[in-house]
């Protein structure tokens, strides 16, 4: 029987992990650039007015398309991704997902409707 609890947040796959000094980072290379690219957003946001339109909302979900097209395209096996892509797209797609869910969260505090 496998147990799975490490698979919960990342799959973790030591060949999709960055590994420093013989230590494997706590989650693949793909999720640490989601994982940065949302907190660094935050922070960003912590500090800085950000007026959520839906231009930045588009922009947010365009900035999302291309680790959902790396990984997907990975699963189907058409091609076999590398780290650095991973990382990249992963960071990109962190940006779009703070954006969100900021934008999310400001929506609910401002009492905005859906259209």
């Amino acid at each position: 029987m496998i147990i799975m609890r490490n698979f919960i947040i990342c799959h973790r796959k030591p060949e999709r992990t960055f590994k420093i000094r013989g230590h494997y980072f706590p989650v693949c290379s793909r999720c640490t650039g989601l994982y940065i690219g949302a907190f660094s957003y935050f922070i960003y946001a912590y500090f800085f007015y950000v007026e959520y339109s839906l231009s930045l909302i588009a922009l947010a979900i365009l900035m999302i398309i291309p680790t959902f097209t790396d990984g997907f395209t990975q699963l189907l096996g058409f091609r076999e991704s590398n780290n650095i892509l991973r990382f990249t797209t992963g960071l990109i797609g962190g940006l779009g997902l703070g954006i969100l869910v900021k934008a999310l969260k400001w929506g609910i505090i401002m009492g905005l409707r859906p259209l």
